[in-house]
């Protein structure tokens, strides 16, 4: 599952080794948490990178994932921080068995059994 960052970095071709590894991925293999796209929009929004065009273009070749009940019982097993998005996407992977694409390990250490992953390197 991408984090914003990921998707921000996919978007801006900064990272020839994301991009390879995300065109490597069979359709369905790779996700976006409905959480990492409204992060995105709220940057968006704010004259942030990248464009909502530009980011429609991306969710229609990358399956969303919503956030459900299950994402929402395993958010509430965490160790807590207010306002981060990255508790729930963290959630939300877990619920689904996924693994966190990201360049922000540090986000993500504290949580228990999360896997994490940086393509970028």
């Amino acid at each position: 599952m991408l984090d914003a960052n990921s998707v921000i970095y996919l978007l801006s071709g900064a990272y020839p080794r994301l991009e390879a590894r995300v065109a490597a991925c069979e359709v369905g293999e790779i996700g976006i948490s409905t959480l990492v796209l409204a992060e995105i929009l709220y940057g968006s929004t704010r004259g942030k990178p990248p464009l909502e065009g530009v980011l429609n273009q991306l969710i229609d070749q990358i399956p969303l994932l919503d956030f459900d009940a299950a994402a929402a019982r395993a958010f509430a097993q965490l160790p807590f921080k207010w306002h981060s998005y990255d508790r729930l996407i963290a959630a939300q992977a877990l619920s689904l068995g996924l693994t966190v694409i990201t360049r922000n390990f540090s986000d993500f250490a504290d949580v228990p059994g999360l896997k994490v992953e940086d393509w970028t390197i």
